[in-house]
């Protein structure tokens, strides 16, 4: 009998840790649901979706810029290295344009957000929560969700894929710049099989990716934003959660992504 208990009381533990992700999975599906209708129903004003647009736009412009033109450049060099022996360093040029486009792109850029935007967002509004800031809105009958998060989540939505392009645009300039300046690549070598090989499905499937990608970041990071307790240790232990949990998420979203796109692309292909 005693050998029964602990073993019943482990079970229940189990039971009892499933039963609270899923009440925290429902929670997470009813505050973007909620944060939707916000900012549907009755927008945020200009003035706050303008400062999230700089806070998480035009801010991030500088690493965005770093990472995609690093990104460019060791793409590049390998490419060259691996296939000039082959005679194909003539594709230098697609694979760097390709693999940005699709896949590095995307999820760089949200990865960079993650760590600069996503943590701080998370942080900001732990902060609020563990100092009662939050409730303070709520008796003056402020809503949270339309005041903190709507903005957020606008202009995350809005400005990932946007960075998404301008980490492309350098990705390929410093892949341009290591093969034509380095490798002595003729510049028409570098960029006239593009055309040929990238298609607008490949530039909507990393405009895709990074849109799906913004909403994951600024959710999750609201989100655990929203139920920070513990003082000032429970927000850096949260905001830590927030940054691993996007990371997660994002390269799993993205492995399905691509096989969805992929899917949708082969049926498209078969009606046309």
């Amino acid at each position: 009998m005693d050998n029964k208990q602990p073993a019943a009381l482990a079970i229940l533990d189990k039971v009892a840790d499933k039963a609270s992700f899923l009440v925290e999975i429902g929670e997470y599906l009813r505050l973007i649901w909620d944060t939707i209708l916000a900012s549907l129903t009755r927008p945020p004003s200009l003035r706050l979706i303008m400062q999230q647009f700089y806070d998480i736009g035009v801010a991030s412009l500088p690493v965005v810029a770093i990472t995609g033109f690093s990104t460019g450049l060791v793409l590049a060099a390998q490419s060259f290295y691996q296939l000039a022996d082959k005679g194909l360093a003539s594709v230098t040029g697609l694979m760097v344009a390709k693999a940005m486009m699709t896949e590095l792109g995307p999820v760089l850029t949200a990865f960079m957000l993650t760590g600069r935007v996503g943590a701080a967002m998370c942080a900001e509004i732990g902060t609020m929560q563990v100092t009662e800031q939050i409730d303070a809105l709520k008796t003056m009958a402020v809503n949270p969700n339309r005041y903190l998060l709507a903005p957020r989540f606008i202009s995350g939505t809005i400005m990932t894929p946007l960075l998404t392009i301008f980490s492309i645009i350098m990705g390929i300039l410093g892949g341009y710049l290591i093969s034509v300046y380095f490798f002595r690549m003729a510049p028409s070598t570098y960029f006239d099989p593009m055309p040929i090989h990238i298609t607008t499905f490949d530039f909507f499937t990393g405009v895709a990716k990074a849109f799906v990608f913004g909403i994951l970041i600024m959710t999750i990071s609201c989100y655990k934003g929203m139920i920070t307790k513990g003082g000032a240790a429970g927000v850096g232990r949260y905001t830590t959660n927030s940054v691993v949990i996007s990371y997660c998420c994002i390269l799993l979203t993205n492995f399905f992504l691509t096989v969805a796109l992929n899917i949708l692309k082969s049926q498209i292909s078969r009606f046309l």
